[in-house]
């Protein structure tokens, strides 16, 4: 029988907060918090996650008018039991350099690219949270035949619920949170429109 690591055991009987990821540095990186568990990702990146997501910071980051921040693996503290670290934010806050996570309020767009382990998380555990936490975008990139596939959702404000926009193949064209035009063929090498 193999114990745990000190580390890893809850400070208090009802799990972790989210201030308590900041005093975790044995914690491997891109640990995440969802109702007060701790969260690692388990298996190693696939290159497809990466480079979509390196692509897509590119891509939007250009198209960023003056006040929009993109971010990448920067965790979002959505209240004190929750804090789980997407693949990319799109922000309005001022750029601060300790900074370790972000505030919804502070957040426009959020994306996920899925991946195996990840999947179920974020086409149905992450969409719920962002949306209760008032996040207005959220964008779930999934592979199809090596190709991105981005499912596009809006905030219903009254409601605190997703609604879907729309499934984006080879071109993303979106007039929130900012003039969005994106290639997503371009996204991965061999693809290119």
């Amino acid at each position: 029988m193999s114990s745990l690591p000190d580390w890893m055991r809850p400070p208090r009987p009802e799990g972790w907060y989210a201030d308590d990821l900041d005093h975790l540095p044995e914690a491997p990186r891109h640990t995440e918090l969802i109702d007060g568990a701790l969260v690692f990702r388990l298996l190693p990146q696939r290159l497809w996650h990466s480079r979509i997501n390196s692509e897509l910071t590119y891509a939007l980051t250009k198209q960023a008018p003056p006040g929009f921040e993109v971010a990448r693996e920067m965790t979002i503290r959505l209240d004190e039991r929750n804090r789980p670290e997407p693949d990319l934010v799109v922000t309005t806050a001022a750029f601060e350099p300790d900074r370790t996570w972000f505030a919804p309020a502070e957040i426009q767009l959020v994306a996920e690219a899925t991946s195996p382990e990840s999947a179920h998380r974020d086409r149905t555990v992450k969409l719920r949270k962002y949306a209760e936490a008032g996040i207005p975008h959220y964008w779930c990139v999934e592979e199809e035949n090596e190709a991105p596939v981005v499912h596009v959702y809006e905030l219903d404000e009254p409601t605190k619920q997703y609604t879907p926009v729309g499934i984006f193949r080879d071109e993303l064209k979106r007039p929130v949170p900012f003039e969005i035009t994106l290639d997503l063929g371009a996204l991965v090498p061999g693809r290119r429109g």
